[in-house]
């Protein structure tokens, strides 16, 4: 038998993040996978490589959902970028349409490309409709901040407590990234899974960040919960995955290294 997966998530047309990234994890992790486009982010090189931001038509996204659900027995889904309220109402319509052993949430909170009243529009809605369908969640600094109302995360234990009242919001396990931007030699993440916090913890691999790394990080994580893993074990296989990709990065003429997902 074939372990199959899917992805709900926006195109990244330089490869490097996005559903093209989650595609690639999935092959490498051995999963076939299938995927639903909610919206295209192109970077523009000719405005220092800002992102442009083209929704998909919810109609669209509605027929995609449709397709996959129907042609394959699916009940491990990633949801990566959505973008809209608009998309996030036709989502959540579609998770609801059928029973789901794992929803893992990437939950992107800021879109580069929209104004920001449409953004803020858009994080509410995700919170309020997605959030709560999530069986795993993983965000990163800046999103575990930002859901766990919290003004600053300097620390692991402040980590902790972020992923601890994330927790609160509905999603049964919470796995929080420090990435870069905690202080200290180590990448460190938390998994708490409403009783007990996990630190997966390991040296960095330099100070910059690496387009992929989150897309890369929560598709393994669906991936190896297709194949029967449990979320712990999935979050380790994740963690040595996209370690693997940052050590591989591909340097690319934009300002930034691309993820080159690796099986561990």
């Amino acid at each position: 038998m074939t372990n199959r997966a899917y992805v709900i998530a926006g195109s990244e047309a330089t490869g490097g993040a996005g559903i093209q990234a989650d595609l690639k994890a999935f092959q490498e992790l051995g999963v076939y996978g299938m995927g639903t486009i909610t919206c295209v982010v192109s970077f523009d090189p000719k405005n220092d490589w800002a992102h442009r931001f083209v929704p998909m038509a919810p109609g669209v996204i509605a027929d995609q959902i449709e397709a996959a659900t129907s042609c394959h027995d699916l009940d491990v889904v990633k949801i990566g970028m959505l973008g809209t309220p608009d998309t996030i109402d036709v989502v959540e319509q579609g998770l609801r349409a059928k029973e789901w052993r794992h929803v893992v949430l990437d939950p992107v909170l800021i879109c580069k490309g929209q104004e920001p009243g449409a953004a803020l529009d858009t994080d509410k809605a995700l919170t309020a409709q997605i959030l709560p369908l999530a069986t795993v969640i993983t965000p990163n600094h800046f999103e575990a901040r930002t859901l766990a109302g919290m003004e600053s995360i300097d620390t692991v234990d402040d980590l902790v407590e972020a992923a601890r009242r994330i927790h609160e919001l509905g999603p049964d396990h919470v796995i929080a990234k420090g990435g870069t931007e905690l202080p200290g030699p180590d990448a460190v993440d938390v998994h708490f899974d409403g009783e007990n916090v996990t630190v997966l913890s390991a040296p960095k691999i330099g100070e910059e960040r690496v387009s992929g790394a989150g897309c890369t990080f929560a598709a393994a994580i669906t991936a190896e919960l297709a194949k029967g893993a449990d979320v712990g074990s999935a979050a380790e296989a994740a963690k040595a995955m996209v370690r693997e990709g940052i050590t591989e990065r591909l340097a690319t003429h934009a300002p930034f290294s691309s993820v080159v997902p690796i099986a561990p």
